[in-house]
């Protein structure tokens, strides 16, 4: 399973990583990862005309798209389409940040999950 991290360099350039979770357990229900702390949920509905300029992480979390996709570009240029189902780690919360932009005009819904 492969999480999308954001993540700003000593320069304040934002760039992606992708980070692999790592298994500890595997039984009947599948496999487990250790215990990762939060602080909180947020839900988060994103109209379909979403386009934020470039703005770093309020605080670093964990984002799960549940029912559709988001455009992110780095400040080094390279942009991710990250879509419904899957995991980004924001922790840009310093230098340039990053551009969001909704796909295909779609509202999206999403979790937050503060870990600070």
């Amino acid at each position: 399973m492969k999480i999308h991290n954001l993540y700003a360099d000593e320069h304040g350039e934002t760039h992606f990583r992708d980070i692999e979770v790592e298994w500890v357990a595997e039984g009947r229900g599948g496999k487990t990862s250790a215990l990762h702390k939060a602080t909180g949920l947020i839900f988060r509905e994103t109209p379909g005309d979403y386009d934020y300029e470039w703005h770093p992480a309020p605080r670093r979390q964990y984002i799960v798209n549940l029912d559709a996709g988001v455009e992110i570009t780095v400040s080094d240029g390279e942009t991710r389409v990250i879509g419904p189902g899957e995991v980004f780690l924001v922790e840009d919360v310093t230098g340039k940040g990053h551009f969001s932009k909704a796909i295909a005009g779609k509202l999206r819904h999403s979790l937050f999950i503060p870990i600070e």
